[in-house]
């Protein structure tokens, strides 16, 4: 899905001329068309990634908590003369709920003000400072998205993504429904990570399960545990040493889509390999 496909009229946080601005933008950035500026700032920084992931602010109680996105992104970093970082909170609170975002969360935690939300796969998040009368805020839109080989097995594309993020996403493996049983078609995928392993004899990784949300949290949290254990045991029966892997369940608590979708849910439902 092209982001040009959601894209939204521009939402008002106060928009202004060109001539009002403190000064220059960064040579190449522009505002986002989900959300424009408030009056005195300009942007000092941007980037854009066809394909990146985020973690984006839900919670700020006694067990904060970020939800992890994946696709298209954009961040727009504002600097602002005379505005308040709850100033510019209000105002996308404001222009979100206008437009039909469901806000996932706002809050406060010092120095920072926080706004999640997100229409469909479309999320967009603003995350705002203030120092000495001054304030800065940065923008961060990302349409939720799969990569191209999201349901292929490959073990050089895997080693490529653990050695840039740490971790790497693995689809295929099929469990019978409800059960940590492997599903014999799941041969070829498993075969693909045991190359991986057996290539990398020094990396020690972390196994994890995760589940859509499907069922309850403590179920989805002991399936995901059972599941992981399964791939382990596989993966040692043919030949990878037992204290180079680490089995953990996560059950549905790290989504990296909307659980509305059958897509989104089998997004979810993966393994993810994970060095230690």
């Amino acid at each position: 899905m092209k982001l040009q496909s959601l894209m939204l009229p521009a939402l008002l946080l106060l928009a202004s001329p060109l001539a009002l601005f403190a000064q220059e933008d960064a040579e190449g950035c522009k505002d986002s068309p989900l959300l424009t500026r408030m009056t005195g700032c300009s942007i000092a920084d941007c980037s854009k990634s066809e394909f990146d992931s985020a973690e984006l602010q839900t919670s700020l109680s006694k067990d904060p908590r970020k939800t992890h996105v994946e696709g298209k992104i954009e961040k727009i970093h504002y600097s602002c003369t005379g505005k308040s970082a709850l100033q510019v909170r209000r105002n996308a609170e404001q222009a979100l709920r206008a437009a039909g975002f469901q806000q996932d969360f706002a809050g406060y935690d010092v120095p920072e003000h926080y706004v999640t939300a997100h229409k469909g796969p479309q999320w967009v998040a603003v995350v705002a400072s203030e120092m000495t009368g001054d304030s800065s805020y940065v923008v961060t839109t990302v349409l939720t998205e799969a990569m191209q080989q999201e349901m292929s097995s490959d073990a050089s594309v895997w080693a490529a993504e653990i050695g840039k993020t740490g971790h790497a996403s693995v689809y295929g493996i099929e469990f019978d429904t409800g059960k940590a049983t492997i599903r014999p078609e799941s041969e070829k995928v498993l075969g693909d990570v045991l190359s991986l392993l057996k290539a990398q004899p020094d990396w020690k990784m972390t196994i994890e399960g995760h589940t859509d949300s499907t069922g309850t949290k403590a179920g989805n949290q002991a399936l995901s545990r059972q599941r992981a254990a399964a791939v382990v045991a596989w993966l040692v029966e043919n030949g990878i040493p037992r204290a180079q892997l680490t089995a953990v369940g996560l059950g549905d608590t790290k989504p990296i889509a909307e659980n509305g979708t059958e897509q989104g849910r089998a997004r979810n439902r993966r393994v993810e390999l994970v060095k230690q």
